[in-house]
């Protein structure tokens, strides 16, 4: 199954994808790798990364941003983008270059126009002393690609309406939606925001890193059996889809 899009998306597992656009720019969505379980051992020295040109923060749960201080580390020069509070807070593990926005803005970075949407969740981080940190509120993001290709992360979210205002504004192709259920969809939830937002490829994440993520890939396939000309990209991490 391909793209076809000049997009290159790896699964690192979870919620975590690096992204390569058609222009050449390497971006990170959500960085948790060296303590994600889901991710491939070979990725945890965080080595086959290469060059990071932005990164992207739908929320600051420790499990979705958990890296961004050792990937900032390593590569300094990376933007980071999210919301105010959590561009803030992102300033405090390393990131020399911030841009803040809020739900409903859009910005061009690294080439790539960058809308921030609505996501039902919450955002704070614990840091190792015990100390939480508030980040905003919680969002998704549509990607607009340097040759039209367009991409909605949905971040940790529950269903909501307004999906269908992001079919009808920025008429995504590929949708990335959680589907493990008790901190975000379901896989029938999921398979309804598939409908709302009409898009006609779909990756699941943010299902089976731990047991309470029940939702499954089958559940989910069920669930959307009758959405003509659906894919469904069910990517092992570490599997990159092209």
């Amino acid at each position: 199954m391909t793209l076809n899009r000049h997009v290159e998306l790896t699964y690192l597992g979870h919620a975590t994808f690096l992204i390569q656009t058609p222009g050449g720019r390497r971006m990170l969505l959500d960085p948790w790798i060296t303590g994600n379980p889901a991710c491939p051992q070979n990725w945890k020295s965080l080595d086959l990364l290469g060059r990071i040109d932005l990164i992207l923060m739908t929320h600051i749960h420790n499990d979705h941003v958990g890296d961004l201080h050792n990937v900032l580390s390593r590569y300094p020069d990376a933007a980071v983008v999210g919301a105010y509070e959590a561009c803030n807070w992102a300033a405090t593990k390393g990131a020399k270059h911030i841009f803040p926005m809020n739900k409903g803005g859009t910005q061009a970075v690294a080439g790539v126009a960058i809308t921030m949407t609505h996501a039902i969740h919450s955002s704070s981080f614990q840091e190792a002393d015990g100390t939480v940190v508030y980040g905003g509120e919680p969002a998704g993001y549509v990607l607009r690609f340097e040759n039209g290709f367009t991409l909605y992360a949905a971040g940790d979210t529950a269903l909501f309406g307004d999906m269908a205002l992001i079919r009808t504004l920025y008429q995504p192709e590929l949708a990335l939606l959680p589907i493990g259920d008790l901190y975000t969809m379901g896989p029938q939830e999921a398979a309804h925001a598939v409908r709302l937002l009409g898009v006609s490829h779909v990756i699941p994440i943010h299902y089976g890193t731990f047991p309470a993520l029940t939702g499954t890939v089958e559940a989910f396939r069920t669930h959307t059996a009758d959405v003509a000309n659906l894919t469904i990209h069910a990517l092992a991490p570490g599997e990159t889809l092209r």
